[in-house]
């Protein structure tokens, strides 16, 4: 048995050591919304770096695209629960394949992989559509406000920045 347990020994390596290193962190932008404290802004990679080089872009940038990637994921969080809770479409997703939305699964890849190809392709086209005719940010309005008249806006600042720290964060 001591040999089994010498033999299996001599194949472990000496025990690594972390390091205690902490790389530098590189705070900007402290009071902006998103920036939730003690933390402030985390760059590990100086993404932000200024000036901007070429094919970066600027701060605002980032934000609106982190605005408008948060509230697609929402919504498509939303569609995973409210198809796996059994709400469908009534009618045919595809009538030459004989599929009707009931017959799609919950989840996302069991409703990925259950989705013909074309209905793939149409689903692109109208998100492209969707940010090349209304999802253009206007540079007059602040970042994420791309809504029209119905959009709701708060005049309070402190119910404002509440709501976009919330969205944000």
């Amino acid at each position: 048995m001591l040999s089994l347990f010498s033999a299996a020994a001599a194949f472990n390596g000496p025990a690594l050591v972390p390091a205690m290193r902490s790389p530098a962190v590189n705070m900007k932008f402290e009071g902006e919304i998103g920036v939730t404290p003690p933390l402030g802004v985390w760059d590990p990679l100086n993404l932000l770096e200024e000036p901007v080089k070429y094919p970066r872009r600027d701060y605002r940038r980032y934000v609106e695209l982190e605005i408008k990637h948060g509230r697609i994921a929402m919504l498509a969080c939303t569609g995973i629960f409210t198809t796996e809770a059994g709400f469908r479409w009534p009618g045919y997703l595809s009538k030459s394949l004989d599929l009707k939305f009931a017959d799609i699964p919950g989840g996302p890849v069991d409703s990925w992989a259950a989705i013909p190809t074309l209905g793939w392709f149409q689903i692109v086209g109208f998100v492209v559509f969707l940010e090349l005719a209304y999802g253009q940010q206007d540079p007059n309005k602040e970042p994420g406000d791309i809504g029209g008249p119905s959009w709701i806006r708060y005049e309070n600042p402190d119910v404002k920045a509440y709501k976009l720290n919330i969205e944000r964060n």
